[in-house]
């Protein structure tokens, strides 16, 4: 696993969202971006940091922040997260992992004395330009979005 890291740009990506839109990393150019990695879509910690994003979002965005969501989910599997908690911001339906292996967050994970593949939890604050300002490692689910303004 490759991790991004703080000052590396970041590669371009097109994959769609739960509508089946295409989005773009060079559709935020100009912008700030907080790309958060989940591992399953409407399980229980995935859920938590999804909302405390949501319930955050208004701060977020006063620092000038657009958030994307990104698992391995199908488009349905992530339109039925969004749709179920109104989410304000898109979720990447990434089932190919052209993102996922963009930024470096597959890879083996141990969970209850099994070993397998999987998505690690990770949050990227990318910068206008592309570059990556912030790694989050370790991801505290039910206070995500204070991680996150901790380091604006």
């Amino acid at each position: 696993m490759n991790t991004l890291k703080q000052g590396d740009k970041v590669p371009d990506f097109t994959v769609n969202n739960q509508d089946g839109n295409p989005v773009s990393l060079s559709d935020y150019k100009g912008k700030k971006l907080i790309v958060f990695f989940y591992p399953k879509a409407s399980t229980p910690g995935c859920t938590a940091e999804a909302c405390n994003l949501t319930d955050n979002y208004a701060e977020l965005q006063k620092h000038g922040f657009e958030i994307l969501g990104v698992s391995a989910d199908s488009e349905k599997r992530q339109t039925n997260f969004k749709n179920k908690y109104n989410f304000p911001f898109p979720l990447l339906a990434d089932e190919e992992k052209e993102v996922i292996n963009a930024f470096g967050v597959w890879g083996n994970k141990k969970f209850m004395g099994k070993e397998y593949d999987g998505i690690h939890r990770k949050t990227f604050l990318v910068n206008e330009e592309g570059i990556v300002e912030h790694v989050i490692d370790k991801v505290k689910t039910k206070d995500h979005a204070a991680q996150i303004l901790e380091l604006v």
